[in-house]
């Protein structure tokens, strides 16, 4: 199956994470330690978040590969929801322990300026982080992965910190040294923003939540079908990547089995056209027409 295939490969995209933000975290936490940069340290810690992430995004990727079986008749699609879940309660912590070390900063204030080689770290890890994005978005327009992307949008937030973080310790090395800690407090601030954006849109998934617009998107499409003279309703969820999405339409009621099924075919391809990742459930009932008597009675 082709989404399968596409899990698959959105695990490049996970490794090529992992395997920079380990680098880059460790660089950050060495140099920013001898160079006496709160905000390069903190970054660091941010990174270090980041690896717990992608790990997380990982393992989801190779769980949800894992086909329907009895207990899990839809598949094991919400594994990558789960893994994100608990990711962002790791980053939370994270965030809490860089924001309350530059707090502690802010009433004790160190003397001596950050040396400029955590600046040019700093400069050197956006770059590198900007390089990533580019091609876990690249990879995620491929294959159509809403996780692949997730990530490549972290990517670039990282760039935008790391930024942030070179700016900061620009300041401090020309004579302001609180702007260091200043930066290091706004860090914890953006890993607890991120933290908590995850957790909400793993919280709405995993509650069956679904796209208000999309929905919208939907009913314009499946009403505009020939055949379909009313819609009723439309459900969707999402697991994972995919969208399960059920849906209630009235057709003509001379019409027999095979011309019903025709119209349910093309509601089907009507929407996966629209979202290929997408399994539609439709549900036909004959459309109701008053007769002249009934007319009379209704007031």
């Amino acid at each position: 199956m082709e989404l399968y295939t596409n899990l698959r490969a959105g695990e490049k995209g996970a490794w090529l994470s992992i395997g920079t933000y380990i680098f880059l975290s460790a660089m950050k936490l060495i140099v920013g330690y001898i160079g006496m940069s709160a905000a390069l340290k903190a970054d660091g810690l941010n990174n270090t978040t980041d690896i717990i992430a992608s790990i997380a995004v990982l393992i989801g990727l190779r769980i949800s590969q894992k086909p329907p079986d009895v207990n899990h008749q839809y598949g094991h699609l919400r594994a990558e929801t789960i893994a994100s879940l608990i990711a962002s309660f790791i980053m939370m912590v994270v965030g809490l322990q860089v924001l309350s070390t530059s707090i502690r900063g802010l009433f004790q204030p160190i003397e001596e300026s950050p040396s400029m080689l955590t600046a040019i770290v700093a400069l050197f890890s956006a770059l590198i982080m900007y390089v990533v994005y580019r091609y876990n978005l690249a990879l995620a327009n491929k294959i159509k992965s809403s996780a692949v992307r997730a990530a490549a949008y972290d990517n670039r937030s990282d760039a935008l910190v790391s930024i942030g973080t070179a700016i900061g310790i620009f300041g401090a090395i020309f004579g302001f040294p609180i702007i260091d800690t200043i930066t290091a407090l706004i860090v914890g601030l953006i890993i607890i923003k991120t933290a908590i954006e995850i957790f909400w849109e793993a919280v709405v998934t995993l509650t069956d939540g679904f796209d208000a617009e999309e929905t919208e998107t939907l009913k314009k499409l499946i009403a505009n079908v020939d055949g379909v003279i009313d819609l009723l309703d439309l459900k969707g969820r999402s697991h994972g990547n995919m969208s399960f999405v059920d849906v209630t339409v009235t057709v003509n009621p001379n019409l027999n089995v095979i011309e019903s099924h025709t119209i349910s075919d093309t509601i089907e391809a009507t929407v996966q056209r629209f979202n290929p990742h997408c399994i539609v459930l439709v549900h036909i009932e004959p459309h109701y027409i008053p007769t002249a008597v009934e007319e009379d009675y209704h007031f």
